[in-house]
């Protein structure tokens, strides 16, 4: 196995630091200012004005789209190549993912797009995406249903005459209440009486579309993550969208569903691994510049354990990951399904522990918004079950344990 990073790659991860240093780092306070400013004026979901600059900027230093392996519409990077600049962008994960055109739900989308999308479909939403001049939302969890089982999802996509049409609740529906947020990847139930894995379809609604009701969108651990359109919570009632809106083969939602939850998830865990490496940063600085009984905080033993322990627990979480990118680029998504479910516990669970400790060595400042570790903290939180909760992957691992001994219990 092959973790080296090609000439290409190394060059764009010194572009992105210089990228991160030169312009997102400073921008940061600006970014919180204006979306405080935003919040206050009543329009919370409003982006900050401070990201169109960042964005002009990132286009010009040719840090743009990088996420995408695809030439014709992207970088052309392979996963183990990209692994290491989604890391980077995770170090400011408010601002650099986004000024890169390389944030979730529109990177997973777009890959969804390039990989089954109609040429119409690519005309109309996936070119305007790759530029950036709008957003999307991807629409699969619902409120009434355990989404973590996928099977669960229970809106309908009916066909009627040369429609069809969406009916049902989504939520967690993330970016979907931003102005800038135009369509909606929708996953519901096509063929009730289909085998269980050819249920359901993926179906693209414009939210402009009459019957699509944005009714609110949900806090996480009180943040509304305004600047980056909130989490919608949506009703799509009696939809009617037309048959060439349909997403891909018919039936094949689950299908599609893995080809883009698969590499988005080695994103998620190296953006979560550079949060923590900043996180370390910051523990250290905070360390050797504050005193507590008489000497600096850093001689305290236990204060050196927590930053050993980080140490040891982000470098292993991203030598697993980038054993699972390095299978995705030469087996297959498929084929690395175990090393993906891995993954996607451990490195949040690195990340996790690291921003914990880390809150912990800054006490009272840790759970402040004084310090970005509070809101990094609860960010973190919330992949133990974004794309699946921990307990789901951990029984994929285990089940593909036991079947080395024989029939899965």
């Amino acid at each position: 196995m092959d973790f080296a990073f090609s000439d290409r790659s190394q060059v764009l991860q010194e572009d992105v630091r210089a990228f991160l240093d030169d312009s997102v780092y400073p921008a940061e306070h600006l970014f919180e200012e204006q979306a405080a400013a935003n919040r206050a004026a009543g329009t919370p979901f409003r982006t900050p004005e401070v990201l169109a600059g960042l964005k002009d900027e990132a286009r010009k230093r040719g840090l743009w789209n990088l996420f995408l392996p695809d030439r014709e519409h992207g970088a052309g990077l392979s996963v183990v190549d990209y692994a290491p600049i989604a890391e980077l962008s995770g170090r400011s994960a408010a601002i650099a993912p986004e000024a890169m055109n390389c944030s979730a739900p529109d990177t997973g989308n777009m890959e969804l797009l390039a990989m089954f999308a109609s040429d119409q479909q690519r005309k109309d939403w996936l070119e305007p995406l790759l530029q950036g001049e709008i957003r999307s939302c991807f629409s699969m969890t619902e409120p009434d249903v355990a989404s973590s089982d996928a099977t669960n999802i229970a809106l309908g996509i009916t066909a009627d005459g040369d429609s069809y049409v969406v009916d049902g609740r989504k939520w967690w529906s993330t970016g979907a209440m931003r102005p800038e947020c135009k369509v909606a990847i929708v996953m519901g139930v096509s063929d009730p009486e289909a085998a269980k894995y050819q249920r359901h379809s993926m179906i693209l609604v414009p939210l402009d579309t009459p019957g699509v009701k944005i009714e609110r969108s949900t806090t996480v651990y009180g943040y509304d993550d305004g600047p980056h359109g909130g989490h919608g919570v949506i009703h799509y009632d009696k939809v009617r969208v037309p048959r060439e809106n349909l997403l891909g083969p018919k039936g094949g939602g689950f299908m599609m569903a893995q080809a883009r939850l698969g590499p988005g998830r080695i994103h998620h865990c190296m953006r979560s691994l550079g949060m923590a490496e900043r996180a370390i940063e910051l523990m250290c600085q905070r360390a050797v510049s504050r005193s507590t009984f008489g000497q600096p905080i850093a001689k305290h033993g236990v204060v050196q354990e927590w930053i050993a322990e980080s140490r040891l627990a982000v470098d292993q979480a991203r030598l697993l990951v980038l054993n699972a990118a390095w299978l995705i680029d030469t087996v297959g998504v498929r084929n690395a399904r175990t090393e993906i479910a891995s993954i996607k516990v451990a490195a949040p669970r690195a990340a996790s522990y690291v921003l914990d400790r880390a809150v912990q060595v800054f006490g009272a400042a840790g759970v402040s918004s004084d310090v970005p570790l509070a809101a990094m903290w609860a960010q973190l939180r919330t992949l133990h079950l974004a794309d699946g909760p921990d307990e789901v992957h951990l029984r994929s691992v285990a089940r593909e344990e036991l079947r080395k001994h024989g029939p899965t219990p």
